[in-house]
């Protein structure tokens, strides 16, 4: 079905020093609220008739930074398959270093460095060319809070899905910076809306599982090391469910022999997706092994979370300047999660 999109000014914002420690940031720290005001208010302003227009016939442009990994190339596939008059693929991207160009359908994508020049120079340039410009980050965890630092100070609304990082410094600078973004870790809509609903039992039925153990199996391809950030999230909702699970006890199957081998023994994974799924299962048992219950959730490829991601920038974008009337924008929120884009019902995919 067509997403709802709501009116928002296309018009580039303002861009700011190339350093964080500015007076202009330590401001926007103390005063979220009146910052954000002043953003608005140093923007070049067309009458509203005009920017309504405007705005309900332009497309959505995203930068896909870095589009030259896994997930970064899900997402650019996933914007250009959403079709033009939604959104197009920006033909610039940063990665670590400069690459040859990457051609995403009908787009050549020039790949420049982050590290190298000024990439402030190049987000400005950008916005200019690109109004409504919106950024995707799936770049590397050591990466997250310099690359959001940038985004930041430089005024760029953005998508955060790249994991890892420190968390709490990323939610706490792009709060008070007051510039708009989606910053979540699970960008997949249906296992959001598991993880919600999880949470939601939890909240409203506390210890209802006290007494039951708790056993966690999760398979993901051998590149990922950590127990995932979903696994992490679902079993607080179970321990607060009254379970006791220590999440240093999940059970990480990384050996491909076992992701393929079928059920009960094995985790059932189609061997063409050995290199990108992600397999969950958690099972309840009662203190008299006479009750179970199994929830389970399986992921193969990338492109749930390559849709969830397009769906954020379509909803990050109709929260962006003066077209935006809904209460986010009245009450002045600029950080959302993927639970926010849900609410919104603009999830257009299936």
């Amino acid at each position: 079905r067509t997403p709802v999109r709501r009116s928002f000014d296309m018009s580039p914002v303002a861009s700011f020093p190339a350093t964080i420690r500015t007076p202009a940031l330590a401001s926007r720290r103390a005063n979220p609220i009146a910052s954000r005001a002043s953003l608005r208010a140093t923007r070049p302003v067309a009458p509203r008739s005009a920017r309504l227009a405007t705005a309900m016939a332009a497309a959505v442009p995203i930068m896909v930074n870095d589009l030259t990994g896994k997930m970064g190339r899900a997402v650019a596939d996933a914007v250009v398959a959403r079709g033009a008059d939604v959104c197009y693929l920006v033909p610039v991207a940063f990665s670590g270093e400069a690459k040859d160009p990457v051609t995403i359908g009908d787009v050549a994508v020039e790949i420049k460095s982050i590290r190298d020049g000024d990439p402030g120079a190049v987000l400005d340039d950008l916005k200019a060319k690109h109004p409504g410009l919106v950024v995707v980050d799936y770049t590397l965890p050591a990466a997250v809070n310099a690359n959001a630092d940038l985004y930041v100070e430089h005024a760029q609304p953005f998508v955060m899905g790249t994991t890892g990082g420190d968390r709490a410094k990323l939610l706490e600078d792009v709060a008070a910076s007051g510039v708009p973004a989606v910053i979540a870790p699970q960008m997949g809509k249906q296992v959001v809306a598991f993880q919600a609903a999880m949470k939601l039992m939890a909240t409203n039925f506390p210890g209802a599982f006290k007494g039951y153990t708790l056993t966690v199996t999760e398979s993901h391809q051998a590149s990922k090391v950590d127990t995932s950030g979903t696994a992490k999230a679902i079993v607080e909702s179970f321990n607060e469910l009254g379970c006791g699970f220590d999440i240093k006890d999940a059970v990480l199957v990384r050996d491909v022999p076992t992701q393929i081998a079928p059920n009960p023994n094995g985790m059932g994974v189609p061997e063409e997706h050995i290199l990108g799924h992600a397999f969950h299962t958690y099972r309840l048992t009662s203190p008299d092994n006479t009750v179970s219950f199994e929830f389970q959730h399986n992921v193969c490829g990338r492109s749930i979370y390559a849709e969830g991601t397009v769906d954020a920038c379509l909803f990050l974008s109709s929260k962006i300047g003066e077209g935006c009337t809904s209460e986010d924008c009245e009450a002045e929120k600029t950080l959302f999660d993927m639970i926010d884009v849900l609410r919104e019902d603009g999830m257009v995919t299936n």
